[in-house]
C-alpha cells in the first residue's frame, strides 16, 4: 500500500471498531477482518468513501481482571479463531479435521518439489483424497496457485467435492456430462467454464475427447489432481478410452509449470510399461530409468525417484509417530449353496445353448466374438439370479453392434470382466443381454425362440421356492442383522439388486432394507443411502455403483458377496467402503458366496480370488491379475463354453482337476511374478525421503500454534461448562452437553447450525456414530463457542459470558516471585517473490511470555516455563483492590519491556521463515524469495500476575 498505515497486518479503524488490513487490499480499497471476528466477517471498504484511519490495541483496564482460568481460555480461544496461521504449513488454520500424522509426509514431499509431481500410491482405505487435498489446500493459502482441477470418474466426483468442502473449505463446480451444458451458459461469449470456475472436479471421460481436451488444455488450472491414475496409464495394448485418458494427462503434464498430484491404489498393476509411463507424467526422464533399479550404482537414480513417489501399506503408517491409527479387525467367511433341481435343469439348457451359439460359424470371426462374450454374459447372469437371467435372455446383447472382434472384446471384456478401469456415466450393471441377430431368417427367429422360452422357464424360478441362493442369503444376512451388524449385500446386475432387495424386505422383520443401482444418479445414491441409515436396523442392497466413491464405513460394517465378482480388484474395492479408517465398530464382517455345483463360481473362487487373498495376505497390499493374464481368464471360459460335447448333459462338472490345474498354475505363476515385481517396487520406490522425526518436528509446530484435537476438547467442555452448561465425558474424546444456562446469544448462534435442542453428543476424533457431532478446530460449533469468548473479552459493552478476561491476579503455590505472563498476538506479513512479483500472506500467531519481578527489573523466563503457568491453580484470595493495582504496575512498565517484546516478534519471524525455508528445503529457483516482517508492536491481549502464596 501507499500508505504504512495501512499495510498488511496493520490495525486501523473504520465503523465504529478496530479491524486488520488483509492481503486482498489494494489502493482506494481495503479488505478488513473485525479485530477478534471469523474469516466470514471481513469485508471490502473503500478509502475514500469512508473515514479509515490508523488504530492500536487497547490494553487491559480495570474492568479486564477476571479469575485464575481466564489466561488458558483467552489463549485457546484465540488460537482457536486464526485461519491464517503462522506454522510452517499455510493450510492448518482452514482444515475441518486433525490429519493423522502419516498423512503429513506426502504434504511434505510435496513442498519441497519446486513444482509438485508427486505419485501418492497408499493403500486402500487410508486417506489418499485427504493427502491430495492438504497439498491443494497448501498451494492455494501458500498463493502459489489460484486454480485447481480434480480428473476423476464420475461417480466419485460427488466424494471429491464432499470431501474438499467439508474438510477443506473449498468449494468446487462438478463438471459432469450432466451438468456441463447448465455450466456453460454461464460462461463469456469467448471464455471458458475453466475460466469461470476456479476450483473444478472434471469427469476424465467427458473431458478426454479431442474437442473437449483442447479447450481444457487452453484454460487448464495450475493444480490438477488425477484420480484413478493408473486409468491414464499407457501401456503396448492401450487403445480407445485409455489412450485418450493418457494423452490428455501426458499433454497436460507437459507444461513444466504445472503442478500434478497423481492418486491410485494400484500403481502397478503388473504391467512394468504403464507404470513407467506413470512415472514419466511426473520427470520424462523416468522413461528411461534403467530396468533394474537395485544396486548402490542405481542408488542416485532411487533417490531422485523416492522424492516424487509415497507408497505405504496400512502396517506402515498404524504406528506412525506412536500416532494410533485404528482399522477394523476384519473376519472373513465362506459359505455356499446348491441349485435346485429346477434351476440346474434350465443352468444346462442354458450352457447347451451357449456352446452350440459360440461353435456356429455363420457370420465369421467377428460375429462368432460377440456370441462367444455374449454367452459369457448369459452365464454370468443366470448365475446371478433368476431375474438377472431373465432381463438378460429378453434383451439385445451388449456387443450385438461389434462390427470387429476388437470392437467386441473391448465392449465384452467390460461388461463380462468387470475391468474396473473404464468410465462411463452410463450404468453398467445393467443386464448384458443374450440376443446377437439382426436379420430375419429361420435360424435367428428360432434362437430369438429358444431365448423367449428359457426367459420364461426363468421367470418361473423366482422366489425362494426354487432359488436355493436366495433362500439361504436370506438366513445369513438374517443372522448377520440378529448378531448386530449392518450389512451390504452386493450384487453384479441391477435386477438382482432389485430382486433381492425387495425379497428381504418382505422377510427381514422390523429391518429396513432397500437398493441402490446405476439407475440412480450419484447424488441420489448418496441420499438413499443416508436416508436407509437413519433406521436402527438397515440392509442396503446394491450393485458396484457403490464399490467406489461413496464410503459407507459410518453406516455399515459387514458386506455379503452375493454374486462373485470375476475381477478380484472388485472384491477389495467392495469390502473397502466399510474396512478403511474411521470405521466406527472394532471388527467387520465379509461373507463370501458361491455355489457348490456352479462351476462357474467354482472357477472364479479356485483361481482367481483365493490367489488375490494369498496375496494380499503375504504383501499386505494387493496385486491385481496381470494385464497379461487376461487371455488366460477368457482361456478358462473358452473350455467353459467349447468343452462338454457329448457329455453327460444332467451335470454342471464342466472342469475336471486334471483340466483346471494347468490352467491355474498358468495364471497364478505370471501372478505370483506379478507379486514379485510388486515386491520389489515396494522396496525400491519405498518412501524413505522423509524421516519421522521430520515430521514430528512440523507437526510439534503446528499444534503448537495452533492446538491439536486434546485442547480442543478441554477448551469446549471448559468453556462450555464455566458458561453453565452441563457437562459430562463417558467415555475418551467424547461429550455430553445440556445447554440449559447457557447465554442465549450462544444458544441461539447454535440453534442456527442445527443444534436445535437442549443436548447434543461431540466426539474430538474418530470413530464417529451417526447421532454425535465430530468437533475440531475449524468446525462452526467451535468457531462459535471460541468467537462468543473472544468477543466477549475483547468488547468492553459486551457483559454477558466474559468468562475468559483479559487480566487476572492469582495467589499460586507453583511461583517463589511475583511472576507476570502477557499474551500476545504477533502478525507477520510474509512476501513470497516469483519472477519479480510479490505475492504477500498476512499470517498471526499467539505466544505466551513470562518474567519474573518487576518490568523495570524483568527477568524472562523460557517458553517451557511460561506454558506451565496455565497450569497453575490458586492457593489464596486476592482483593480486587490488590489486583488493579498489580495490573496497574504492570502497564505503568510496560514501555521499559515494549523493545524486548518488540524483538520476541522479530526472533519469531526469523523462526517462522526458518521454518518455511527448511520446509521447502531451499529448492528454490532462480528469482523466488520469502521474507517474513514482523508487524510491530505485538498486541497484548492479556496481562496475568502470579503472586507467591503467602
Amino acid at each position: 500500500m501507499s500508505d504504512a498505515a495501512f499495510a498488511i497486518g496493520s490495525l486501523v479503524r473504520a465503523r465504529n471498531r478496530e479491524w486488520v488490513v488483509l492481503p486482498e487490499s489494494a489502493d482506494g480499497m481495503l479488505f478488513l477482518r473485525p479485530l477478534g471476528g471469523a474469516t466470514d466477517e471481513s469485508t471490502a471498504i473503500s478509502t475514500a468513501l469512508e473515514s479509515i484511519a490508523p488504530a492500536q490495541f487497547v490494553l487491559p483496564g480495570a474492568a479486564d481482571i477476571g479469575d485464575w482460568r481466564s489466561c488458558r481460555m483467552l489463549r485457546d480461544a484465540v488460537r482457536l479463531g486464526f485461519r491464517s496461521s503462522a506454522g510452517p504449513f499455510r493450510c492448518f488454520g482452514n482444515l475441518g479435521f486433525d490429519p493423522r500424522p502419516y498423512q503429513l509426509v506426502p504434504l511434505l514431499m510435496a513442498m519441497r518439489l519446486e513444482r509438485v509431481r508427486l505419485l501418492v500410491a497408499d493403500d486402500v482405505g487410508v486417506g489418499k483424497t485427504v493427502e491430495a487435498c492438504l497439498i491443494a489446500r497448501e498451494l492455494l493459502d501458500r498463493g502459489e496457485v489460484q486454480r485447481m482441477a480434480i480428473l476423476c470418474p464420475p461417480h466419485l466426483a460427488e466424494q471429491w467435492q464432499h470431501e474438499l468442502r467439508d474438510k477443506f473449505g473449498i468449494d468446487a463446480e462438478l463438471v459432469l456430462a450432466g451438468t456441463a451444458r447448465r455450466l456453460e451458459s454461464l460462461r463469456s461469449a469467448h471464455g471458458s467454464i475453466f475460466d469461470v470456475f476456479p476450483h473444478v472436479i472434471v469427469s476424465t471421460d467427458f473431458i478426454k475427447s479431442d474437442r473437449r481436451r483442447d479447450e481444457f488444455l487452453r484454460s487448464c488450472p495450475e493444480l490438477v489432481i488425477i484420480d484413478e491414475a493408473h486409468t491414464c496409464a499407457q501401456s503396448i495394448d492401450s487403445r480407445g478410452a485409455r489412450h485418450q485418458r493418457h494423452r490428455l494427462v501426458a499433454d497436460l503434464a507437459k507444461d513444466g509449470g504445472r503442478h500434478l498430484v497423481l492418486v491410485t491404489a494400484t500403481p502397478h498393476s503388473g504391467d512394468e510399461g504403464a507404470f513407467r509411463s506413470l512415472l514419466a507424467l511426473l520427470d520424462p526422464s523416468f522413461a528411461n530409468l534403467p530396468d533394474n533399479l537395485g544396486g548402490r550404482e542405481n542408488e542416485h537414480y532411487r533417490r531422485q525417484l523416492a522424492r516424487h513417489l509415497v507408497q505405504r501399506r496400512r502396517g506402515d503408517i498404524r504406528k506412525f509417530l506412536e500416532a494410533d491409527t485404528p482399522f477394523p479387525d476384519r473376519q472373513e467367511r465362506e459359505d455356499t449353496y446348491q441349485l435346485s433341481a429346477e434351476y440346474k435343469k434350465l443352468f444346462v439348457k442354458v450352457l447347451n445353448y451357449a456352446r452350440e451359439s459360440v461353435a456356429d460359424a455363420d457370420g465369421g470371426t467377428p460375429k462368432q466374438r460377440v456370441r462367444w462374450w455374449s454367452a459369457l454374459a448369459l452365464l454370468r447372469a443366470l448365475a446371478s439370479s433368476p431375474a438377472a437371467a431373465a432381463a438378460t435372455l429378453r434383451s439385445r446383447a451388449a456387443t450385438a453392434d461389434a462390427l470387429t472382434t476388437d470392437e467386441a472384446d473391448q465392449i465384452g471384456e467390460r461388461t463380462v470382466l468387470d475391468l474396473v478401469e473404464e468410465e462411463s456415466d452410463a450404468a453398467t450393471d445393467v443386464a448384458p443381454g443374450a440376443n446377437t441377430d439382426d436379420d430375419e431368417g429361420e435360424g435367428s427367429r428360432s434362437r430369438r425362440r429358444r431365448l423367449q422360452e428359457m426367459a420364461r422357464e426363468a421367470d418361473a424360478l423366482l422366489g425362494d421356492a426354487a432359488d436355493e441362493k436366495l433362500k439361504k442369503a436370506t438366513r445369513l444376512i438374517r443372522d448377520l442383522v440378529e448378531e448386530g451388524f449392518s450389512p451390504i449385500v452386493f450384487c453384479r446386475f441391477i435386477d438382482t439388486a432389485t430382486y433381492v432387495a425387495d425379497h428381504l424386505a418382505r422377510k427381514l422383520r422390523n429391518v429396513q432394507v432397500d437398493a441402490v443401482t446405476g439407475l440412480l444418479a450419484p447424488s441420489d445414491r448418496e441420499s438413499r443411502v443416508n436416508e436407509l441409515s437413519k433406521s436402527p436396523r438397515h440392509v442396503l442392497v446394491c450393485t458396484d455403483c457403490l464399490s467406489e466413491g461413496i464410503n459407507l464405513q459410518q453406516h455399515f460394517d459387514a458386506v455379503v458377496h452375493y454374486d462373485l465378482s470375476w475381477n478380484p480388484t472388485r472384491h477389495e474395492q467392495r469390502e473397502g467402503r466399510v474396512d478403511r479408517y474411521g470405521q466406527p465398530m472394532p471388527n467387520v464382517r465379509v461373507l463370501t458366496y458361491y455355489g457348490t455345483d456352479n462351476q462357474i463360481d467354482g472357477i472364479v473362487l479356485d483361481v482367481l480370488l483365493r490367489k488375490h487373498k494369498s496375496i494380499r495376505t503375504s504383501l499386505g497390499i494387493s496385486v491385481p491379475v496381470p494385464v497379461n493374464s487376461e487371455a488366460v481368464v477368457k482361456a478358462i471360459f473358452e473350455g467353459l463354453l467349447l468343452r462338454g460335447a457329448g457329455t453327460d448333459q444332467s451335470q454342471l462338472a464342466l472342469f475336471s482337476e486334471d483340466v483346471l490345474e494347468p490352467i491355474r498354475r498358468r495364471v497364478h505363476r505370471d501372478w505370483d511374478d506379478a507379486s514379485d515385481r510388486e515386491k520389489r517396487s515396494r522396496t525400491v520406490f519405498a518412501q524413505d525421503t522423509i524421516r519421522p522425526e521430520e515430521v514430528a518436528k512440523e507437526l510439534a509446530e503446528i499444534r503448537g500454534a495452533l492446538g491439536d484435537e486434546e485442547e480442543v476438547a478441554r477448551f469446549t467442555r471448559d468453556t462450555l461448562d464455566a458458561l453453565g452448561a452441563v457437562v459430562a465425558s463417558p467415555m475418551p474424546k467424547q461429550l455430553s452437553v445440556e445447554l440449559r444456562g447457557v447465554p442465549q446469544s450462544l444458544t441461539d448462534a447454535l440453534r442456527l447450525l442445527g443444534i436445535d435442542g437442549a443436548k447434543f453428543v461431540a466426539r474430538f476424533g474418530p470413530p464417529v456414530q451417526d447421532d454425535q457431532l465430530l468437533l475440531h478446530r475449524t468446525h462452526p460449533v467451535v468457531e462459535k463457542i471460541a468467537g462468543f469468548v473472544l468477543d466477549a473479552a475483547l468488547d468492553p459493552l459486551v457483559t454477558d459470558g466474559r468468562i475468559a478476561k483479559r487480566a487476572g491476579v492469582i495467589r499460586t503455590r507453583a511461583v517463589k516471585k511475583r511472576t507476570t505472563a502477557l499474551l500476545l498476538r504477533i502478525r507477520h506479513q510474509i512476501i513470497a517473490t516469483r519472477y519479480g512479483i510479490e505475492n504477500p500472506l498476512l499470517a498471526e500467531e499467539c505466544q505466551l511470555v513470562a518474567f519474573e519481578g518487576a518490568p523495570e527489573s524483568a527477568a524472562w523466563l523460557d517458553a517451557v516455563k511460561s506454558e506451565e503457568l496455565l497450569n497453575t491453580e490458586p492457593a489464596g484470595n486476592v482483593s480486587p483492590e490488590q489486583a488493579h493495582d498489580f495490573v496497574q504496575k504492570v502497564i505503568n512498565g510496560l514501555p521499559t519491556i515494549s523493545s524486548h517484546l518488540n524483538q520476541i516478534s522479530r526472533d519469531r519471524a526469523a523462526a517462522l521463515l526458518a521454518s518455511h525455508d527448511r520446509v521447502r528445503e531451499a529448492t528454490r529457483e532462480r528469482g523466488s524469495s520469502t521474507r517474513v516482517e514482523a508487524k510491530l508492536p505485538p498486541d497484548i491481549l492479556g496481562i496475568y500476575v502470579y503472586l507467591p502464596a503467602q
